[in-house]
């Protein structure tokens, strides 16, 4: 089709199309795909990943929020009979009732890629595997380890939810439009077995998050402007052999998970990685 025949990008929405064949490949590769698997797509854009996706596997459901661009793929297609396109939001999309087993693509809008990554974390018994393009600076996040200044809430709850890989970078010539930042791809491979139960996994999150709010200050104080007990903090951090000037980035995902065990007083389940 011809270039000026093409929906145009809204920059409001985050467009930026992918364009370049090798990508796409390295992509599906990634995926680890089989005639057999169901794959959800986020953002099919003008579907040139959707083709690829729709060659390599049993079935794509594309969700896209553009009716610009749902009419464009709609009128394509034809081609495909293994894929389902549907006009909607990610964000409220019922993507719980897809088969358990399905594999998420998806070459996320930045400005939503935070939280479409924690939904779909949120229901990782049914994804077991989610191959992301995002902002690069995100998947350094998503993999940075305790001691890093990229280390932090996203890092913390993405890990404790996910094994996850930085597969490689994609250069801004990639995409049409180019966007100003440069993007990646990651991979992340879900824990099937939670270390924490349903009651003990809000308070794991609130914790981490009180403990990243004020980066520049310790861990006691930080959690302590947070509306947590000084007292019980420090005497908790003394139990867990941690300095009382320890800050947030330097506790590993087991001692943040500890560390809410002994603040809370509850008998955790005992840990699995």
């Amino acid at each position: 089709m011809d270039s000026h025949l093409l929906p145009a990008a809204i920059k409001r929405l985050g467009q930026n199309f992918l364009i370049d064949p090798n990508i796409v490949r390295k992509i599906v590769a990634l995926a680890e795909l089989t005639p057999t698997d169901t794959v959800l797509e986020i953002g099919p854009g003008r579907g040139i990943l959707t083709e690829a996706l729709c060659r390599a596997t049993g079935h794509v459901t594309a969700i896209e929020i553009d009716p610009r661009l749902h009419v464009y793929l709609t009128e394509r297609q034809p081609r495909f009979l293994n894929l389902t396109l549907v006009l909607d939001d990610a964000m409220t999309y019922p993507i719980e009732r897809l088969p358990i087993g399905t594999i998420v693509v998806a070459n996320l809008p930045y400005y939503l890629s935070t939280p479409l990554l924690f939904r779909l974390l949120d229901l990782r018994n049914r994804f077991p595997r989610i191959v992301l393009m995002l902002q690069n600076e995100v998947v350094d996040r998503l993999v940075s380890k305790p001691g890093s200044s990229d280390y932090g809430v996203l890092s913390v709850m993405a890990q404790y939810a996910a094994e996850i890989t930085k597969a490689f970078r994609v250069s801004a010539q990639c995409f049409r439009p180019r966007p100003e930042i440069g993007s990646a791809v990651a991979l992340l491979r879900t824990k099937h077995r939670r270390a924490l139960n349903e009651e003990e996994e809000p308070k794991f999150a609130a914790l981490v998050k009180a403990a990243f709010a004020h980066r520049r200050k310790t861990l006691v104080n930080s959690l302590k402007d947070q509306g947590y007990e000084q007292k019980l903090v420090a005497a908790t951090l003394s139990s867990l052999n941690l300095s009382p000037t320890t800050r947030a980035e330097t506790l590993s995902i087991e001692q943040f998970m500890e560390l809410t065990r002994r603040i809370y007083g509850s008998n955790f389940s005992n840990l699995h990685r």
